[in-house]
């Protein structure tokens, strides 16, 4: 019978031919993920069960990058427990300050997720890795727990929603401007429970770096996963990354969707989310009233090389506004490096920003860009709920890179256009 990609990827790892929706499975793992906030938890109640050892040292990762580098006592104390884990059961995959970065950039990255692959995390923006044609989700940490000890997870089979994506994209628009339309369009739950398989020309002409940006806000419209289809663009990055086999699954062309969405992009401007829900999207000229305290350039969402080039040619030769606070976080050391390298640090920096090791930060209201009572912040993290990134009463402002590089310059939320008749 004809299977969707995610169809065909639970079908393999639960040892069947097919697998309907609303199925409960049990599947094998390729990989499971932890990090300083939900590994703590997942290892208590691994403890608890009275497992010997993890199912296969190489397909845990453990990855403290919430509160990295260590903020206070308490996240010290959580990180200290993940660190003796890892020790004490020689996880290959553990990655501390220095080595580490923002987990879900770093594991494709350092290639432990591969096409075909079924990945689980106790974080819920693990569907990112969807953009490898592999089939990844957030969980529980106590689920975590029983994935470490077992290698395998229980799940639903997800209905499947088709979004197709057709058009040339504007200047200044981005993959993360088609999410942020997409959630808009359907809801913060408009997919809930359900495969976003994200396929058009469009999605074709994406890089990979917006192509994770994507996946990795299918959460934010309820997804149990997103998912794109491998194609030459895919292989290219993973090939000098990819350490093992892997099997690459396409939808049959009769598969079955729950519901079929297309999207005219040709039309698209830069969006911005509105407090407080990611579906409060609107284009970015509805937006230019609003001034800003600050502006965050990273997260697992938009962390990558790709956005921090595109934020500098926009901030380049100019200062950041006078009454505005930029904070640029490269996502891992690699592209840390890569931006100093080719001179990116340097130009935030001498625009009047401040730019850090790689940590989610300021995404979760941790560190590095807190919010007060009262204060907005333009970001390019992925959630803008109430008190995300500190106070109850801030407020945050969801964009892609080149919006929040223009917008630390203009004090106000707008377009690099608009930077145009200002001069260097």
């Amino acid at each position: 019978m004809a299977q969707t990609i995610t169809q065909k990827i639970l079908a393999a790892h639960c040892g069947r031919e097919c697998v309907e929706p609303g199925e409960l499975i049990n599947a094998k793992l390729d990989l499971v993920l932890g990090n300083d906030i939900t590994a703590p938890i997942a290892i208590r109640e691994f403890e608890k069960i009275g497992a010997a050892a993890v199912f296969d040292r190489e397909k845990v990762a453990l990855v403290p990058d919430h509160s990295t580098p260590n903020k206070d006592i308490k996240s010290a104390e959580l990180t200290k427990i993940v660190r003796e884990f890892a020790r004490k059961y020689d996880i290959v995959n553990y990655f501390e300050v220095g080595r580490m970065g923002v987990e879900h950039t770093l594991i494709p990255d350092e290639g432990l997720v591969l096409p075909g692959d079924l990945v689980i995390g106790a974080d819920s923006h693990t569907c990112t890795y969807g953009a490898l044609g592999a089939f990844s989700s957030g969980v529980g940490s106590t689920d975590l727990a029983a994935a470490m000890a077992l290698g395998e997870v229980w799940l639903k089979v997800p209905d499947a929603i088709k979004f197709v994506y057709y058009g040339k994209l504007n200047q200044w628009v981005s993959g993360k401007d088609l999410i942020l339309y997409t959630i808009g369009k359907i809801g913060v739950d408009g997919a809930l429970y359900c495969s976003m398989e994200f396929t058009g020309e469009t999605i074709s002409a994406l890089t990979m770096a917006d192509r994770f940006t994507m996946c990795n806000m299918a959460i934010e419209a309820g997804g149990k996963n997103g998912i794109v289809e491998v194609d030459d663009k895919t292989l290219e990055y993973i090939k000098p990354r990819a350490k093992r086999p892997h099997t690459i699954y396409r939808s049959d062309p009769d598969a079955v969707y729950k519901d079929i969405i297309e999207i005219d992009c040709s039309k698209l401007e830069p969006q911005i989310a509105f407090p407080h829900l990611p579906e409060n999207a609107k284009p970015v000229s509805e937006a230019t009233h609003v001034k800003i305290d600050q502006s965050v350039i990273g997260s697992c969402t938009n962390g990558r090389i790709e956005d921090l080039r595109v934020a500098a040619k926009v901030i380049q030769g100019r200062k950041v506004h006078r009454d505005v606070r930029l904070i640029v976080i490269p996502a891992t050391q690699e592209i840390f490096l890569q931006a100093i390298k080719e001179g990116l640090t340097e130009i935030f920096v001498e625009a009047g920003g401040a730019v850090s090791t790689p940590t989610c930060g300021p995404c979760l209201g941790g560190h590095m860009g807190v919010l007060a009572e009262g204060e907005r912040s333009i970001a390019t993290t992925n959630r803008n709920f109430v008190g995300r990134m500190g106070h109850a009463k801030s407020e945050v402002y969801l964009s892609n890179p080149a919006i929040a590089a223009a917008s630390a310059v203009l004090g106000r939320i707008g377009s690099p256009e608009e930077l145009d008749g200002m001069g260097k």
